[in-house]
């Protein structure tokens, strides 16, 4: 079985008078108090105040989102080359446009604009949306050209051949084009059902991007995850027949001397819950709980492509949490490779488990920080909701700069508390500590204070995207399905951790 691949769009830039391009839609921007990008004033100058009183009589709408989607008025079909439909779209007020407002209304244009086959969409932006602003408004529009049903046999969706944005340099256009396609690899890694993404699936998908885009790659089997200790992780997959998997990436773009970052990504391809296993509702999405490893792959090919002069190895704990006679129990006490003892006391905590191991690893390889992600706790959604990422530390100058990226780029996060008192809930009678906290209250930051036991005095956040990582229901801007949430932060945080 081959993986889907994802929509290859042309991205390209564009000038001149876009009203007369021979393409299938033209993206007409206009904005509060008169603004305009060129092709609409065009628009208006040329067929005498048309869209000016259009927008006063109501029947065009500049608030940010709105869009009416038309044919030609017969004045401009008239011209010799012309598009074949016009999409006007609202952009507010210009101080409303930052990189996460413009990431999300090119995504939702474009997810307007896939109802049917168009080979080529030309976006009038300028002076609209601000030149910093253009990579983001590219990448969104790319992630709105795919969804989640890639299994479909008669498609309802249709991603556009190619995407002419006005005015737009080429280094804008490789770096929205990246963030957008890795944002869409990881996407699609979560949306594969489980009988197609299994540990050893994932860890050839991993290899196929590493060798496309010059990435070094580890793979470790179950014989070298025994030999080097990874007792945790091999317990949480025992009850497979899908063999467990660590995958490790490195990526060398900057100086020999600079210390690597690690990422970790938790990738529990299903989590059934084992023995303590979850009802029929709670399952039925639990392919979605390797988001954290599909988002750590899509952060290295990012980087790769865009050559950001950093160092960074990731690693990606994979297991299939199932349920056989093999199975893990509540009860079973685990050595990990740490050497910490571990007392299981519910399988449906069993990312913790698994990045026990794959943290030990990353601090190995002695880096200057490590950031993982994982879906943990369901109690972080209880917290925070379904769109927002919590963040847990034990640096906050680390974990202040990781908040600045996400609010850089659009992406809720909020930071919860790491007080002492939490560690002391997860202390066993049995064994070291024990796999969950005490009874139901701050599941979230007792996950968390399990996960600090393997960092050492490494610099550390944890981020958990249970709510966000999968949508059960679509938006304007993206479909239901798995979000590819994080990538823009952490890509956005190396690259201005390595601008200093």
């Amino acid at each position: 079985m081959s993986l889907p691949v994802i929509p290859q769009i042309l991205i390209e830039s564009i000038a001149g008078r876009l009203l007369e391009t021979d393409c299938d839609c033209l993206v007409v921007g206009i904005g509060d108090e008169g603004a305009m990008s060129s092709a609409a004033a065009d628009i208006d100058q040329q067929f005498n105040g048309w869209l000016v009183k259009s927008i006063a009589s109501g029947l065009m709408k500049t608030g940010y989102g709105e869009m009416l989607l038309m044919p030609l008025p017969p004045a401009i079909g008239a011209l010799k080359h012309a598009p074949k439909s016009l999409l006007f779209v609202g952009f507010g007020k210009a101080t409303q446009l930052d990189r996460g407002k413009t990431h999300l209304l090119g995504s939702t244009i474009m997810r307007r604009l896939c109802d049917a086959q168009r080979d080529l969409v030309v976006v009038s932006l300028d002076p609209l949306v601000p030149h910093e602003c253009h990579d983001a408004f590219i990448a969104g529009s790319i992630t709105g050209c795919d969804g989640q049903a890639i299994y479909v046999t008669e498609p309802k969706a249709f991603a556009p051949g190619s995407i002419a944005f006005e005015g737009v340099s080429e280094e804008a256009i490789v770096s929205g084009k990246t963030i957008g396609d890795s944002i869409n690899v990881v996407r699609r890694l979560v949306n594969e059902p489980p009988n197609r993404m299994y540990p050893q699936r994932f860890a050839e998908a991993a290899q196929a991007i590493a060798s496309d885009v010059g990435l070094g790659i580890e793979v470790w089997d179950e014989k070298r995850l025994e030999a080097e200790g990874c007792r945790a992780l091999l317990a949480v997959g025992a009850a497979s027949a899908k063999p467990s998997r660590m995958v490790i990436l490195h990526y060398r773009g900057g100086a020999e001397s600079l210390p690597s970052i690690a990422l970790v990504g938790k990738g529990v391809t299903f989590d059934s819950g084992g023995l303590s296993i979850k009802p029929s509702d709670g399952m039925i999405d639990m392919k979605c709980d390797m988001a954290g490893a599909a988002t750590v792959l899509g952060v290295m090919r990012a980087l790769a492509i865009l050559k950001v002069p950093v160092n960074v190895v990731g690693l990606c704990g994979l297991a299939e949490n199932m349920i056989s006679g093999e199975a893990f129990k509540l009860g079973d006490v685990i050595e990990t490779r740490k050497g910490t003892m571990i007392e299981i006391l519910n399988t449906d905590a069993e990312g913790r488990v698994v990045l026990a191991d794959v943290l030990d690893v990353a601090v190995q390889y002695q880096p200057a920080a490590i950031v993982d992600l994982a879906t943990l706790t369901g109690a972080c959604m209880v917290a925070l909701g379904c769109d927002v990422a919590g963040l847990m530390t034990n640096n906050e100058p680390l974990c202040r700069d990781i908040c600045s990226a996400a609010e850089g780029q659009g992406e809720l996060v909020w930071q919860l508390p790491m007080f002492d008192f939490y560690r002391e809930q997860i202390k066993s009678k049995v064994a070291d500590i024990k796999n969950v906290g005490d009874g139901r209250w701050g599941g979230a930051i007792t996950a968390a204070k399990f996960l600090e036991q393997f960092v050492d005095c490494v610099p550390w956040v944890h981020i958990d995207i249970a709510g966000p990582a999968f949508a059960e229901s679509a938006k304007p801007h993206r479909d239901a399905g798995a979000t590819g949430v994080m990538l823009r932060t952490l890509v956005g945080w190396l690259q201005s951790r390595a601008a200093g």
